[in-house]
């Protein structure tokens, strides 16, 4: 049995030797995988996997105490220009707090009415597992609720009795009260706080729970990590942003020594940014198996190094807006376009529709007006390098066009101005160095870096070998007889052909002893797998992230999750038509 999922196909069973990819959610599923494809030694079914710490939760609550202040000083902020009399500070600053929340709250309200409704009249996508170790026994739902529908402190695994009118009843009113309580939350712009909430709880609860309760709410928690990551992308660049550029250039404006409230305002927004950007890349890391985890030490260094960049960033643009105000806006939509139109030409792959795709690059053409954002597979010190360049030669080109309507001679305060935007910069560049010549997942830059596994004990990068066929399909098409007699004339004029058999390599006279696995169950996804830095298809398709969650709660062991491998079954399908 098959899911589909907008195109793709998300199906449950026995998996060959070779299995590839899968999420890195659970716990005893990364063992699994690493004995799939590992080398011989590595961590068979049921090896000990990722699970929530305590440090974990320290961070969640650290984002909650940064997303409160930032918005608790902007809001305290605009009250305060509004009883000045300051109508347009107010009416600005409140447009940057109150707009970019509606949006986020909207976006964050259709992901969960998209999540927990269940369309009437249609049955839902039809998936089934099927371990290899229970033999014929097999578990299958007809809808990717519907699995958590059932009693989670049972281990049994067997037909549910048919609901009574009261239980259905009951049912219907603790939907009705959630529908109620999610309505309040994200009409209060509490969106962002219930989820942060929700993945705190998920992850107490994986820790609590039993082994097979514990993969699961580890998997749901790192599903809820990802999207409140993606809601707070999007939300700071459009609020704490702007916000900061603003309150910047009125505190420039004014001159002498600067209000209280106004600068706790742009600090809130300036730690707003650099850790978002932090906690987003962290999450992508965690989310992947292909790729080594971010360590918290990475991840400060990280809030650092973007903390300086953007203050740098910021101060520059603030006192450019301060004098030209019209150029300013000239400057931030054409830098705006060519950022765009850079991240377009790199052909990213981050969204499941083509439409969608446009709206992220330019979401992340905003992202680079002020900071670095890595979209593209492989060696980024090269794009990096020229980033950086591009806006240091910007930096100094803004802050040196306010400098010249100042006066040399008398205006001690235009200097220091200067130093701490060239010093904030210098710094940032500082711990961008420190992050990737010491504390990069993968290894130092300069030195041997580690294969991208998260296995930290295998000598061998992860994944299965290039000959593996980690993805056969299910129905091979049959050669046709035109098919035939032009590969016959291909040959007679001598164009080269692959080969049909090819002789491998015997084995070794003395066999290597390989560790004896169990092979679970493989929910086999027919995508190709994004490439890091994406996300893969099951963080941002919900209807194929329902349906996986629905089998891995349903399958007495974790299953491994399986992507399409195009080569390979380019290769299988040449096989079969030869023969």
């Amino acid at each position: 049995m098959a899911a589909k999922s907008d195109g793709a196909a998300a199906s449950a069973g026995p998996g060959p030797e070779g299995v590839a990819g899968g999420a890195r959610g659970s716990a005893s599923g990364c063992g699994e995988a690493a004995a799939a494809a590992g080398p011989p030694g590595s961590v068979g079914a049921g090896g000990p996997g990722p699970r929530y710490e305590l440090r974990d939760c320290c961070w969640v609550l650290c984002a909650l105490l940064v997303f409160f202040s930032d918005g608790a000083t902007d809001l305290w902020l605009a009250a305060s220009y509004y009883l000045q009399g300051q109508h347009t500070c107010f009416s600005l600053t409140l447009l940057f707090v109150l707009l970019p929340s509606l949006v986020v709250q909207l976006l964050s309200f259709r992901w969960f009415v998209y999540d927990y409704s269940e369309p009437a009249g249609s049955p839902g996508p039809a998936v089934s597992t099927k371990d290899s170790v229970a033999g014929e026994a097999a578990i299958s739902t007809k809808d990717s609720a519907g699995a958590f529908r059932t009693k989670e402190g049972s281990p049994e695994q067997g037909p549910q009795p048919a609901p009574s009118s009261a239980s259905a009843y009951r049912r219907r009113c603790c939907r009705l009260c959630i529908w109620l309580l999610q309505t309040l939350v994200h009409l209060l712009q509490l969106g962002q706080v219930w989820r942060y909430l929700r993945a705190l709880y998920l992850g107490l609860q994986s820790r609590w729970r039993g082994e097979q309760l514990r993969r699961h709410f580890y998997w749901r928690m790192l599903f809820e990590s990802a999207d409140v990551s993606m809601l707070r992308l999007l939300e700071t660049f459009l609020r704490s942003a702007p916000q900061l550029v603003l309150q910047l250039s009125l505190l420039v404006h004014r001159g002498g020594a600067p209000d209280l409230l106004p600068a706790l305002s742009t600090s809130a927004s300036l730690v707003s940014l650099a850790w978002t950007l932090a906690s987003y890349q962290k999450v992508l890391r965690d989310s992947r198996d292909d790729k080594r985890p971010l360590s918290y030490k990475g991840a400060v260094a990280q809030v650092l190094w973007h903390l300086f960049t953007i203050a740098a960033r910021s101060l520059a643009f603030a006192l450019f807006a301060s004098v030209y105000k019209l150029y300013f806006g000239i400057f931030i939509v054409a830098h705006w376009c060519v950022m765009t139109f850079w991240v377009i030409q790199g052909e990213t792959d981050f969204c499941m529709s083509k439409w969608e795709e446009i709206i992220y690059n330019m979401v992340v053409g905003i992202i680079y007006i002020f900071c670095w954002f890595n979209v593209k597979e492989g060696r980024s010190r090269h794009r990096m390098t020229l980033y950086h360049c591009i806006v240091l030669l910007e930096n100094a080109a803004l802050t040196g066009f306010w400098y010249s309507n100042r006066n040399f001679s008398t205006d001690f305060y235009s200097l220091i101005m200067v130093c701490v935007v060239a010093s904030s910069f210098a710094l940032g560049i500082f711990f961008m160095c420190v992050y990737y010549c010491l504390l990069h997942p993968n290894g130092p830059m300069l030195g041997s870096q580690a294969p991208g596994c998260i296995f930290r004990g295998a000598s061998e990068p992860c994944g299965p070998p290039a000959d593996a066929i980690t993805s056969p399909p299910r129905s091979l098409p049959r050669t046709t007889g035109a098919e035939r007699d032009g590969a016959s004339a291909g040959e007679r004029a001598g164009t080269p052909t692959p080969p049909v058999f090819q002789v491998r390599p015997g084995l070794p006279p003395t066999p290597v002893a390989r560790t004896s696995r169990t092979e679970g169950p493989v929910i086999r996804i027919d995508l190709p797998r994004k490439k890091y830095p994406a996300w893969d298809a099951h963080f941002i398709d919900r209807r194929l992230r329902k349906t996986i969650l629905a089998l891995e709660y349903s399958s007495p062991a974790t299953p491994r999750l399986q992507y399409r491998s195009v080569g390979t079954t380019q290769e299988l399908l040449e096989y079969e038509t030869t023969v």
